[in-house]
């Protein structure tokens, strides 16, 4: 076994097989150190925000991206385009639709509602939003 199969990390662009046989891009990333990176990107850049997508993108149902936003700053009302989490890695946010809003801490899971929404740092923050499109959402079924 190699030092790099022993601490768990490949080179990018390899393909472990998995027991089953399986050999699909597999990657281990650290959300630490990720978030880390983006908060102090954020903390540079005039909008006062940071955003890595870490899988996913346009042509997969699955997203994931770390966004970190300094405090005050605010993700503005937007549409959900599916089921949807927010995953405060580091920091507090208020997720607020409508009347409502929740507060999410270190470590907290919020569930996305299925209607317009805004995002804001109450303090330092940095989330891994996770976000599986719906089928009116994608492209190829929207036509555009």
């Amino acid at each position: 076994m190699s030092p790099d199969e022993k601490r768990g990390t490949l080179p990018i662009g390899s393909r472990p097989v998995r027991r089953d046989g399986y050999r699909g891009p597999m990657n281990k990333i650290s959300l630490t150190a990720l978030a880390r990176e983006q908060f102090a990107g954020a903390e540079r850049a005039s909008s006062g925000r940071s955003a890595h997508t870490v899988y996913g993108g346009h042509e997969h149902v699955l997203r994931q991206t770390v966004i970190a936003l300094v405090a005050g700053q605010k993700l503005d009302e937007h549409e959900n385009p599916g089921e949807a989490t927010v995953h405060v890695l580091h920091g507090r946010v208020r997720l607020t639709s409508g009347p409502d809003s929740w507060e999410g801490s270190t470590g907290d899971l919020i569930i996305v509602p299925d209607s317009r929404h805004s995002l804001e740092a109450v303090e330092g923050s940095t989330v891994l939003l996770t976000v599986a499109k719906s089928a009116k959402s994608t492209p190829a079924q929207s036509g555009s």
